[in-house]
């Protein structure tokens, strides 16, 4: 009768042996998931080269200074850029290092540029219609304060403040771009409400406008 017993045991013995080795599979399944999961990747755009502050990405510059690459999520910022096609028409805002991932307080749109004009227009001067334009260092994504200088006093007045830098060419008319620190301006040109453009030149004829640079 025993040995009976031992026998009818057996196969009782296996099913439990099988369905705890398929539980203790289950479970070491899910704590790789788990594990997994904690390295998930995602693709983002991140800098393959140093970029200075004020460069416009456009459709032919990107593959110039944009790449994908795959980064574990939990290191991903909230505000990063996935989409390459965000980024057409954006102005850095700062200087972004090589490898750096993109987001998006590091780029403003010309929506944001012209924010606060009711009719934005590009006035443009030549360096040599104002005395000492910050010695020519100006490049696209500046910010200037424009003073003018009154005749009698000789006092300086602030007329503009955190006037944008739209672009900046050389005295041949070739675009300066902003990693250029040589090169030295020979015109300008600035983001300006339209009802001030005829002060603008009014005073830039009489040779009264001083400008600094916002310095950041």
């Amino acid at each position: 009768m025993k040995e009976k017993e031992k026998k009818n045991l057996i196969p009782g013995a296996v099913v439990i042996a099988f369905l705890a080795s398929v539980i203790v599979y289950i479970v070491m399944i899910n704590a790789e998931k788990n594990i997994l999961s904690e390295y998930e990747k995602e693709t983002v755009l991140i800098m393959q080269t140093d970029l200075v502050k004020g460069v416009e990405l456009t459709a032919e510059n990107l593959v110039q200074y944009v790449t994908e690459a795959a980064m574990d999520k939990n290191l991903i910022p909230e505000a990063a850029v996935y989409d390459m096609d965000q980024l057409v028409g954006q102005m850095t805002v700062s200087d972004i290092d090589k490898g750096v991932v993109l987001t998006r307080s590091m780029l403003e749109g010309t929506e944001s540029q012209s924010q606060g004009f009711h009719n934005p227009v590009i006035a443009g001067f030549k360096a040599d219609d104002l005395y000492q334009v910050v010695s020519g260092t100006l490049r696209s994504g500046d910010r200037i304060h424009i003073y003018t200088i009154e005749e009698e006093s000789g006092q300086a007045c602030l007329i503009w403040e955190n006037i944008l830098v739209k672009q900046v060419f050389d005295s041949a008319g070739s675009m300066i771009t902003p990693d250029d620190k040589v090169t030295a301006a020979g015109r300008v040109n600035i983001l300006l409400e339209q009802d001030n453009v005829e002060q603008f030149y009014s005073e830039l004829t009489t040779g009264s406008l001083r400008v600094v640079k916002v310095w950041k």
